[in-house]
This record gives structure tokens, sequence and C-alpha cells, in this order.
């Protein structure tokens, strides 16, 4: 580092910049658990039960409305058992997708690889997010009519996982950009939030759907 005179004021070695990375590595990490690296690895015991605590409680809030969203369907789910079983898939695979996708944005504005291309990476996220969802989409279906010899049930949860994977990338490239807008740390409210998207998104899809052409 040099002064408009040209005098040398320090200098900055790779040790120094290697520091500053991890720093951030482990605030996004410990964030996405709702953590503060500086405050929960040695704090009191009451402190950190009650930092966890709320964070815990906002998932359960979310984990209602996930339920919630169930209980809409429950007179399909009781004519079609096999719904019930499959249901985990299609969040599941919904919530990795969108997590993949949160977290390379994440890094990417921590990093400043994100700017005005915003269009573009959406786009190559939506592309990604439909061709995983076409790929998986065959696979979970097969498996499925062949368990349950329904080739309708196969169908209605490739259309579901199809249509999850699609929003969890959409939902994981546009939230922390909008969350950053905000000030609020995409690593710290990002993934409860994501996970709620996923969760209600799947379930609708994939019940609805159900309740559609089993109803």
């Amino acid at each position: 580092m040099v002064s408009e005179e040209g005098r040398l004021l320090g200098r900055i070695t790779i040790d120094d910049v290697v520091d500053v990375i991890r720093e951030d590595a482990d605030h996004s990490l410990m964030s996405m658990a709702g953590l503060d690296e500086d405050e929960d690895t040695f704090a009191p015991i009451l402190k950190t039960t009650r930092r966890r605590a709320v964070w815990l409680g906002i998932n359960l809030l979310t984990a209602f409305t996930a339920s919630a969203v169930i209980g809409l369907f429950e007179a399909t789910i009781e004519k079609v058992v096999a719904l019930a079983v499959l249901m985990p898939i299609v969040a599941s695979m919904g919530g990795i997708a969108g997590s993949q996708t949160l977290t390379l944005v994440i890094r990417g504005m921590a990093v400043g690889q994100i700017g005005a291309n915003v269009g573009w990476l959406l786009n190559r996220e939506f592309i990604a997010g439909a061709l995983n969802g076409l790929l998986w989409a065959v696979v979970v279906a097969s498996a499925a009519t062949l368990w349950f010899s329904d080739i309708m049930i196969g169908a209605i949860i490739a259309a579901a996982l199809i249509i999850n994977l699609i929003a969890a990338a959409l939902v994981g490239t546009v939230l922390p950009l909008f969350l950053k807008s905000r000030n609020i740390d995409p690593a710290l409210a990002g993934s409860v939030i994501l996970t709620t998207v996923t969760d209600v998104v799947g379930f609708m899809a994939f019940l609805g759907l159900a309740t559609i052409f089993y109803g």
C-alpha cells in the first residue's frame, strides 16, 4: 500500500488475506445456523440458549406454516396414502437445491462477484433448476411408479419436483439480494425463509396436483 506521493505506507501479506477469508467464511457458516461466532463459541450457557431459542422458535413457526398447507389437503392424503410417503422427497429436494443456490449467491456477494450480472445469474439458475428438475423428475417418477404401481402418482411427483426445483433456484437467487437491500444479513435469515418457501411450494404443487387428478 502506497500514498499518493508513492511512499510505502504498509503491506498486505497473503496471510492477512487468508485470515479475512476465514473470518468471512466463519461468519457465513455460523450465521446460516442463526449463531454468532463471537457470542456463541464461549458465551455463557443461558445467553447461548436464549439466542438459539429465538431461531428455533422462528423455525417452528415456519414448520407450522408448512403443516397448515398439508392440512388443507387432508382429505386427499387420506384417499391416497402414497402421498404421505412421497411428500418428504419433494420438500427435501427443493430445500437442497435452494440451499445450493443460496450459498453460491451469498458467497458471490461476499467476494464482490455479483452486481450488474444479476439478470444473467437469474437466467442461469432458472435453466439449471429446470434441467435438474427434469433429470430427477424422471428418476423419482420411475421409482414412485414402480413402488406404488400407479403411473399417475409418478407423473404428479415429477411435475411437483420440476416446479419446486425451479422455484428453489429462483428464490435462492433473489432472496439474498432482497435481504441485503433491506440491510438484513442473508446468511442469517436466508436459510429459514428459503426452507419455508420450498416446503410450501413443494407441498402445494404435489398435493394440489394430486387433488386435481385424484379428487
